[in-house]
């Protein structure tokens, strides 16, 4: 094959780099390797959607069949990359072909977290990181009576609620103090329980998983938490996070560190290979730290990073300075976040949250650097524009629900009446 784009990892990071270089006018040969049976699909859905019966697994595909044969993108599917020599620039399949490059882009995205408790791989246990996984799960819920979710992440409450709206009795088992710990101030973190108890869902927070233990037919049959607890189950879903997949940029020599590490244009130290997507860790302008890698796990990361990517290989570097941006669907209620906080920032409601419409501002040094959105589409999106233009404002201002936020992108920098 003659050497082109070569891009590992058929996700929404390496169809962005495919497409938006033929977009800036990269005219070689793209070759994109993925290595599921699916061609490139939504993974948002899978968790929300696809588990409500909402969307149909033909329904989350990105882009049609005829797409690759107009822009001349070769898409090989259930092939695996299994080394990479930069210094010959090819890399090795795993059924031992070999492809040159003329520029290779990591897009191997991440893996479910595996949990570590003694019957972890008891048949009955899933994970939802692939098409797959939400297809075994949703096959599961059409028998199951209870199900216990390990995780009270995005995933784990998305999945949790999707059940729980089929009927399934739902129970959430959560190693920290609250929901959503780990994204979400206590605010969010206490709307959200709020609502999950209200469906139904058994809430457990600040208790770890000792084991899982099968039943008589050999498949997981209950949880067992730390103190002994046992809950009775059908079924267990394990959402704890995920892992970069970033063991092959490790052993071709690329610096990573829980990601592969590049700059704001997606750059390895090597010249000729980027990375992009839930496997790379890259700076970010909007960051507490402007200059510290981040490895931001949402769409909008990915695609932008893509681009970025995509630039340098067209010849014209526009590195990634977009703002932030996440959502999850929960329990009727959409969250949309924008920015970055940190557990420091001034936190200022504006909204009520018993209305279940709402926004939750944090502020650092006065200027707006994250806001949490709830069921208020219209705000997240002038939150992201308020984000980007580094406004100041003032915490009496923000909450005052008679206060036109846009006006506080007038004059950027200034700060609302107090």
């Amino acid at each position: 094959m003659t050497a082109g784009l070569l891009i590992i990892g058929a996700s929404y990071a390496g169809m962005q780099v495919a497409d938006a270089a033929r977009a800036k006018g990269y005219a070689g040969p793209i070759t994109l390797l993925g290595d599921e049976a699916a061609a490139p699909y939504q993974r948002p859905p899978l968790s929300k959607g696809l588990l409500l019966g909402k969307q149909t697994p033909e329904g989350l595909t990105i882009r049609a069949p005829a797409y690759f044969d107009e822009q001349r993108i070769t898409l090989r599917l259930q092939v695996r990359a299994e080394s990479i020599d930069r210094a010959a620039r090819r890399i090795t399949l795993h059924n031992g072909e070999v492809l040159a490059y003329e520029w290779l882009v990591l897009a191997t995205g991440a893996r479910s977290r595996p949990l570590a408790v003694p019957g972890a791989d008891l048949p009955g246990v899933y994970g939802l990181r692939s098409l797959d996984d939400a297809l075994a799960i949703d096959a599961m819920a059409r028998s199951a009576r209870r199900v216990c979710v390990i995780g009270g992440g995005f995933i784990g409450l998305e999945t949790a609620s999707a059940l729980r709206t089929r009927g399934l009795e739902v129970e959430v088992i959560e190693a920290g103090p609250r929901l959503l710990g780990r994204v979400v101030p206590p605010e969010i973190s206490d709307y959200f329980a709020r609502l999950h108890a209200e469906q139904g869902v058994q809430l457990h927070c600040g208790v770890g998983v000792e084991a899982l233990q099968a039943g008589a037919d050999g498949r997981v049959a209950a949880v067992v938490l730390a103190g002994g607890l046992t809950l009775a189950c059908d079924a267990v879903v394990v959402g704890i996070g995920v892992l970069a997949n970033d063991e092959l940029a490790q052993a071709a020599g690329l610096p990573c560190d829980q990601g592969v590490l590049v700059d704001a244009c997606g750059r390895t130290p090597d010249s000729r290979v980027l990375a992009a997507g839930d496997c790379a860790r890259f700076p970010n302008p909007h960051g507490a730290d402007p200059a510290q890698p981040l490895r931001l796990e949402s769409i909008q990361a990915a695609n932008d990073l893509a681009r970025a990517a995509a630039s340098v290989i067209a010849g014209r570097p526009e590195p990634c300075k977009a703002v932030p941006w996440f959502w999850s669907d929960q329990c009727a209620s959409k969250l949309q976040i924008a920015g970055l906080g940190l557990p420091g920032d001034l936190r200022v409601l504006r909204g009520s949250p018993d209305e279940g419409r709402f926004s939750l501002f944090l502020l650092r040094s006065g200027r707006v650097v994250c806001v949490h959105s709830v069921n208020r589409p219209a705000e997240h999106l002038l939150a992201r524009k308020l984000i980007e233009s580094r406004v100041q404002a003032s915490a009496a201002a923000l909450a005052d629900p008679d206060f036109a936020l846009k006006t506080l992108l007038d004059q950027p920098g200034a700060v609302g009446p107090a």
